[in-house]
């Protein structure tokens, strides 16, 4: 394991839902190639979603089977990162992503130490995540119950335990955002070939 955390690099996108960990996750994948690691979940498919592909849609059995390096609880329903989807996506290049909330981010940065670089975007008019909610299909019931549950509230937040290793980006304007997330890669390919 040791020799594999050398050799590769997972880029951890996290923050608060409505930020746009999704979207930096599908350019990094397009742009750069970045394999995303597919996390599962019980909660139902959004119109559109599809399964092995945003996430490994699971039963509350089946999630039960997987090896996880971290799991939680948000809004009601179980999301978890395994190691057999991580290596997958190491197998296929030295470069991989994953979106998480923000304490499993701390618990990846924790697990695989120096092989993490984590990405935390914000926005800094909240107004812009309700919109954001909604316009992917959200009910607004559920957007309420998930803007006022303490999951997302403390996602709003760098954790301190990422303050000195995070990226942060601001993700209120995409063009401005997209132009950090490229400086980014650029730091991380020069940093990983320098190894």
């Amino acid at each position: 394991m040791e020799d594999t955390l050398v050799k590769h690099k997972l880029i951890v996108i996290t923050g608060a839902t409505g930020t746009g960990k999704t979207t930096v996750s599908r350019y990094l994948s397009e742009q750069y190639a970045i394999q995303r690691v597919i996390t599962h979940t019980t909660r139902p498919k959004r119109v559109g979603e599809v399964d092995g592909v945003d996430y490994a849609f699971e039963t509350p059995a089946s999630f039960a089977h997987n090896h996880y390096i971290e799991d939680v609880t948000y809004a009601g329903y179980q999301y978890g990162s395994s190691y057999e989807s991580l290596y997958a996506a190491w197998a296929r290049s030295a470069f991989a992503s994953i979106v998480l909330d923000t304490q499993g981010a701390i618990t990846y940065a924790q697990t695989l130490g120096p092989a993490v670089a984590t990405l935390f975007l914000t926005i800094d008019d909240p107004a812009i995540l309700k919109t954001r909610l909604l316009g992917r299909g959200d009910v607004p019931q559920a957007v309420a119950k998930r803007l006022a549950s303490p999951e997302y509230q403390r996602d709003l937040k760098l954790p301190q335990a990422l303050c000195a290793s995070a990226t942060v980006i601001a993700n209120d304007d995409w063009p401005l955002a997209r132009q950090a997330v490229d400086r980014f890669m650029k730091t991380l390919v020069a940093a990983v070939a320098d190894k």
